[in-house]
């Protein structure tokens, strides 16, 4: 078939889906209409905007494809568009998957969501004993207090089953950020100790397992392994925004925590099963499954919280409970890729929409859409969006200087000031030493006010202070930032940590371009936060040698670890390995050689004077040059011929043992110093 006519067979398919799903519609007038429009309008909008470049979108109702959609290119350089066949990786939606797995294994009377993980994987263990109280709901229900994520080369463009093994070595050296149970914050690394459960019950592989007994029976015939596996399918590929540029297909190898492509499709098939006449289940897993999984926080805010179930990120929402609705939801997110399933089990109906773009805003679009569907079918009334007045600003409270100070949420370490004499509240956040302001607040009737209409409030739980955030979605109360405690009797670390450049040294030639951003690192010390230093997140230092978790509910938390290697101090930040930066060799005029050591470990050049740079490199050896500044200004994974380094650029060398890679550096004259 020539290009023209596939790619007229193609537009004849999208017209048709489009033509049965108004087919629907007209049949009950306005039913799906609504629904529909708010798909392309703010799909559309998304991709014009920069937010994502293509996505799909899907409506179910009672077992039927009502609407499914593609829009944008698929591929570019063949002008191949987007349909409904289309593949996406799904990221996170992925855990619902494991989460059901398990489920299944429970009906089997193989596995009991509250036995110990130890149980079932002996050579799980951490730092911390009271990892021993871990059970396989608390995996599920990110109840666990595990840090967060494995995130050395989890992500990239090959299948690694090897990250299994290095997320148990990371474990084993790790401490919880809180008792299993106390709080739910969300892990990934949860859900790859369930993709191993799984396999360990079952004597088989996990995509062996979900495929028999999860994809077949459920037809999901375009389900599986990561846009980077998938040969012979179309896949939705992953172009940069800012540089136009395509990235190799993504794989992540967490298969359990987010590893998983799909079409928005096929999410909403298998999201309807989890409706009662769903034969997937039996009747008491079905009903775990849809139920809210608390844990020993709830409550302890003002407004309710997320109500993570297993795998799910929701079990409900105010607005729908006070309906009688029930909507489950999960989101999902990878470097490359955003997508986002509701799903209302009691009355069949299911939404879905995936992009290729992290920025998508998929979550609200499938909200919308779902809000759509339920008001045609008189579900839910319509809310009228009233027009309010901004609030006035009124006297901050005295008691409430008290919850100035530095804050933490992620990675970012951030300072909340108030300022008695402006009537506010500044939220700064740093980028190494600057800090610039994020959020300004004024106060009004007991919470925190934008410019934007979002709410916050600050609270003390306890011991901790948090400042929590009260999005429009549903009013739904999440802790933003947690904030850093004053340590009386602050201890610092071996050597001095502060503006210390670090290189990475475990990176895979297949990891994700956008891990590159850990590959040069660099370590602060704040003089107003004695005992804490910033690498890679905020951490608490406890010994010499050792700098830990200081929170319990911030997600995706490292450990800092120092140790002698090669005369040198190096570091573990949790799963990823430094060396400080000046053991790298500096680059010379001519050729260079570099190779790589038994270790596998990645090496680094250094560069004095700027250069035009030459490279000859193994089969699947990655090369990047980063400049002063950290950025990467050049990565063989997606640019090709030479490269210009400035001076202080640095080059990275990934491979494996023995990789044989040279570099021929041209100098500039004399001349052209001048």
């Amino acid at each position: 078939m020539s290009k023209a006519r596939r790619i007229g067979a193609v537009c004849l398919c999208s017209l048709l889906v489009a033509f049965f799903a108004f087919g629907e519609a007209a049949g009950a007038p306005n039913l799906y209409e609504n629904a529909i429009s708010t798909a392309r309008s703010e799909i559309w909008k998304a991709i014009n905007g920069g937010k994502c470049g293509s996505a799909t979108a899907a409506i179910m109702v009672e077992g039927k494809v009502v609407y499914a959609e593609g829009f944008g290119m698929a591929n570019r350089e063949k002008s191949v568009p987007v349909d409904q066949a289309t593949l996406f990786n799904i990221g996170s939606i992925s855990k619902v998957h494991a989460a059901t797995a398990i489920m299944l294994l429970v009906d089997d009377g193989k596995v009991s969501l509250d036995k110990p993980v130890t149980d079932y994987l002996p050579e799980f263990r951490m730092a911390d004993d009271r990892y021993r109280k871990i059970t396989v709901r608390m995996l599920l229900n990110h109840g666990s207090g595990i840090p967060g994520t494995e995130g050395a080369n989890s992500f990239g463009f090959r299948y690694d089953d090897g990250v299994k093994q290095d997320t148990i070595q990371t474990l084993a050296r790790a401490h919880l950020k809180h008792a299993p149970g106390a709080m739910t914050v969300y892990c990934n690394d949860g859900f790859t100790l369930a993709e191993m459960i799984v396999e360990r019950v079952s004597g088989g592989k996990y995509i062996d397992f979900l495929k028999e007994r999860i994809f077949q029976p459920l037809g999901l015939d375009n389900t599986g392994m990561g846009v980077g596996e998938i040969r012979g399918k179309p896949v939705a590929l992953y172009y940069d925004a800012k540089t136009g540029k395509v990235h190799p297909p993504e794989t992540l190898s967490i298969l359990g925590a987010g590893g998983l492509s799909s079409t928005a499709e096929e999410l909403c098939r298998f999201a309807d099963a989890f409706s009662a006449e769903s034969k997937l289940l039996k009747e008491a897993s079905l009903a775990e499954m849809k139920k809210e999984q608390p844990s020993a926080f709830r409550g302890k805010l003002r407004n309710p919280t997320i109500s993570f179930g297993l795998g799910w990120d929701f079990t409900g929402f105010p607005r729908y409970d006070a309906a009688g609705v029930q909507v489950l939801g999960k989101s999902g997110g990878t470097g490359n890729y955003s997508s986002m399933v509701y799903t209302v089990p009691e009355k069949r109906i299911s939404v879905a929409v995936i992009a290729s773009g992290a920025e998508s805003g998929a979550m609200k679009i499938a909200l919308d859409m779902l809000d759509e569907v339920l008001i045609g079918k008189k579900l839910i009334a319509k809310e009228e969006k009233a027009v309010r007045m901004p609030p006035e600003a009124q006297k901050l409270p005295q008691d409430h200087v008290s919850f100035g100070g530095y804050y933490a949420g992620d990675t970012k370490l951030g300072q909340v000031v108030f300022d008695a004499d402006q009537n506010s509240v500044t939220l700064y956040i740093f980028k190494e030493r600057e800090k610039t302001p994020a959020v300004k607040l004024i106060y009004n009737n007991g919470y925190y006010h934008d410019a934007e209409g979002s709410r916050f409030y600050f609270t003390d739980i306890g011991q901790e202070g948090y400042l929590v955030t009260c999005p429009s979605m549903d009013k739904i109360d999440m802790i933003m930032m947690q904030k850093a405690k004053p340590i009386a009797k602050p201890k610092s670390l071996k050597i001095d940590m502060d503006g210390k450049v670090w290189l990475r040294r475990n990176v895979s030639p297949d990891e994700a371009v956008m891990a590159a951003d850990s590959h040069v690192a660099k370590s602060w010390l704040y003089g107003d936060l004695p005992g804490y230093v910033v690498f890679g997140g905020v951490k608490r230092i406890d010994s010499p040698e050792f700098a830990g978790m200081p929170f319990d509910a911030v997600r995706d938390q490292t450990e800092l670890t120092l140790f002698e290697k090669n005369g040198a101090t190096w570091a573990w930040v949790s799963d990823m390995l430094y060396s400080p930066a000046r053991s790298a060799v500096a680059l010379k005029a001519g050729e260079n050689s570099v190779k790589i050591g038994s270790d596998g470990h990645n090496e680094w050049l250094v560069v004095e004077e700027g250069a035009v740079l030459h490279f000859t490199k193994p089969y699947r050896g990655r090369i990047i040059v980063f400049s002063s500044d950290d950025v990467a200004t050049y990565d063989s994974a997606l640019d090709t011929g030479d490269a210009h380094a400035a001076p202080g650029s640095y080059i990275e060398f990934a491979g494996f043992a023995d990789d044989l890679f040279t570099v021929q550096a041209k100098l500039p004259t004399a001349k052209e110093k001048k």
